[in-house]
């Protein structure tokens, strides 16, 4: 894949520039500790990762010190091991989430989202693995992205549940 060489008039080497600075900047632990993206950081393990950087991407909108706080309270709520409680949990430990507010995504919200993954991990090794299989005929990340959506949304949910994970078919962003 060549990159061009502008995008919307920018010279690629303007936006390759802005890119290292922007990595140079945001990639470092003293930016890391304080924000959401510390939460996946935390893990090693693939799916861990994953579901820790998907539940908090659900709630990443507002100030960063409350996102941290929420997302951290949602993986004190999965026992600190995100995929053991999500592929193992009975009705008892999902109960425990109903307690879970951050701002509009509440416990009902998080609720659905555990057992949206449960299905996913049920029937696939991984999220990514969602995505490729998406990709498949047409080769497009949008294309990945709503196989995912789709998948996720696959069981029995409330609409409101579909506001906290964005519709690239729908307009959101990335659709492109």
């Amino acid at each position: 894949m060549s990159l061009k060489k502008s995008y919307n008039g920018i010279p690629s080497a303007e936006i390759k520039e802005f890119l290292e600075e922007k990595y140079l900047q945001y990639n470092n632990t003293s930016f890391i500790v304080s924000d959401p993206i510390s939460i996946p950081h935390r893990y090693t393990d693939l799916h861990n990762r994953e579901i820790s950087g998907f539940l908090t991407a659900a709630i990443a909108w507002g100030r960063r010190d409350l996102i941290l706080r929420s997302s951290l309270r949602m993986i004190e709520l999965l026992e600190d091991n995100p995929y053991e409680f999500i592929t193992s949990a009975g009705e008892a430990e999902f109960e425990r989430l109903e307690r879970f507010v951050h701002r509009t995504f509440n416990g009902n919200d998080f609720i659905y989202f555990i057992r949206g993954l449960r299905h996913i991990y049920s029937n696939y090794n991984s999220l990514e693995d969602v995505i490729v299989e998406g990709m498949k005929e047409s080769e497009s990340l949008k294309d990945g992205l709503s196989c995912l959506r789709t998948s996720f949304f696959s069981l029995p949910h409330a609409r409101r549940n579909e506001k906290h994970f964005a519709d690239v078919m729908g307009g959101a962003a990335g659709r492109g």
